[in-house]
């Protein structure tokens, strides 16, 4: 796996150097994750960034014993625990691939060290965290105000493909619904769509 992808996506941020393009491959290192395989188990501390290469990630937590759903990270984004990986506190939730998943991951230490090196990825790195912190209200405010059938029709227009790629009750999970409401939704709409 090379880091081609990655620093295309650099560099619709950040305007870079050859050389500078070059320390990704120094400091970011493959992992390739299977199926179901975790990447962060909840209550462990997060000590790294990803970029999703190829794949699916689940986001969720567990509460009395119920897994909850809170996102999923696609190709070509960046993942971590923010305030774990931030504050090295323990993680409040868990990052498991959907199917097989290839990643570039970099070390909270070796992050740090890019930054010296390289002062334009700082720049870079804040502008991931303004879209994490996006990402979050965007979804807060989805919970809030939007009926599942809305969130649903929004997820499916970012992610046309998404049935194709994660199992519906996952998709049902994050919507706050059960598989059997999910059905229905998908029905009604798919008539809707016909006549």
């Amino acid at each position: 796996m090379t880091t081609q992808l990655l620093k295309h996506y650099c560099q619709q941020f950040v305007s870079l150097t050859s050389e500078e393009l070059a320390l990704l491959d120094t400091y970011f290192v493959p992992l390739h994750l299977q199926r179901h395989e975790f990447l962060l188990q909840e209550g462990h501390v997060c000590q790294f960034i990803v970029f999703v290469n190829e794949g699916i990630v689940r986001h969720f937590h567990t509460k009395e014993g119920v897994e909850k759903t809170c996102d999923f990270s696609f190709q070509h984004s960046f993942l971590t625990d923010l305030t774990s990986l931030t504050h090295r506190v323990p993680s409040i939730f868990s990052l498991q691939a959907l199917q097989e998943t290839d990643l570039l991951l970099i070390k909270r230490e070796n992050l740090l060290q890019l930054y010296q090196q390289c002062p334009k990825y700082e720049t870079f790195g804040r502008l991931m965290a303004e879209m994490v912190a996006q990402r979050a209200t965007e979804i807060a405010m989805s919970l809030s105000s939007e009926k599942p059938e809305e969130r649903y029709k929004n997820l499916l227009k970012k992610h046309p493909d998404l049935f194709q790629k994660v199992q519906q009750k996952y998709i049902a999970n994050f919507l706050g619904i059960s598989p059997e409401s999910l059905s229905r939704i998908r029905k009604r709409i798919a008539l809707q769509e016909r006549s």
